[in-house]
């Protein structure tokens, strides 16, 4: 294996933001663990990196499972020595209903993916980063602007998506004398199939206005400005959004 290469774990690799990021480290070089539950959709991700299919690894792997988020660390390990890029980007977002009527399974599963999920896989990052030699790596965590302008309905994914602010900063701070750097990236309005859901509960609700969306490319592009950075710089935070969306100001 060529040691220039760096090695990445991707969450939720099989679709979305997910699968696009994955597909764009293979092309440039990568070696990538791709990382979600559905097995097809990560085999088609895997497919899909043309010129270098070969590079990828598929484990299923349940982010709420500690067993599962193991397992597929220890095949970084095994299969490529280290770790230098986790995107922890597996994402949960409920139905869009009034607080008094969210379901505690919808909360639950909000929390266990989207919260828990993403502590699981920096967890076990640090772990591998601390022990490996050269010693150190990137967390990249895929946060939203939910976090600080929250949509109507959305309670249990603002909050979890609030709460990864403070996971990334606390990450960030205890990875310093380790030399892994933990960053965080909110987007807003990705062309993706979770803006259309999310879209779609807007109309249900008798909102027709269209917020604007932006390609997932600059997506990709920004992930990967993170990811290819030297450990000596960090981007603790950055904010990737759709220009016109209604995110600063009054309506």
């Amino acid at each position: 294996m060529d040691e220039s290469q760096k090695i990445a774990l991707v969450t939720g690799a099989g679709s979305g933001i997910g699968r696009a990021v994955s597909i764009t480290m293979l092309e440039a070089g990568f070696r990538v663990v791709l990382a979600g539950r559905r097995v097809k959709q990560l085999e088609e991700t895997a497919s899909l990196a043309v010129s270098n299919p070969e590079t990828a690894i598929v484990v299923p792997t349940d982010v709420t499972d500690p067993d599962s988020v193991s397992a597929a660390f220890h095949v970084a390990e095994s299969k490529f020595g280290r770790l230098d890029v986790l995107f922890n980007n597996a994402g949960f977002f409920p139905r869009s209903v009034p607080i008094e009527d969210i379901s505690y399974d919808d909360w639950s599963a909000a929390v266990a993916v989207n919260l828990t999920g993403a502590f699981l896989a920096a967890q076990a990052a640090f772990r591998l980063m601390k022990t490996q030699s050269p010693q150190g790596g990137r967390i990249i965590n895929n946060g939203s602007i939910s976090a600080q302008v929250p949509r109507q309905e959305s309670a249990a994914y603002t909050a979890t998506k609030h709460a990864i602010t403070g996971l990334t900063r606390s990450l960030a701070l205890d990875g310093r004398p380790f030399n892994i750097a933990c960053g965080q990236i909110d987007i807003g309005n990705a062309a993706t199939a979770l803006v259309e859901v999310i879209a779609s509960a807007a109309r249900i609700r008798g909102d027709d206005s269209v917020e604007p969306t932006m390609e997932l490319q600059h997506v990709v592009d920004a992930v990967m400005y993170i990811a290819e950075l030297p450990l000596n710089a960090n981007v603790l935070s950055m904010t990737v959004m759709a220009t016109g969306m209604p995110f600063v100001g009054r309506g």
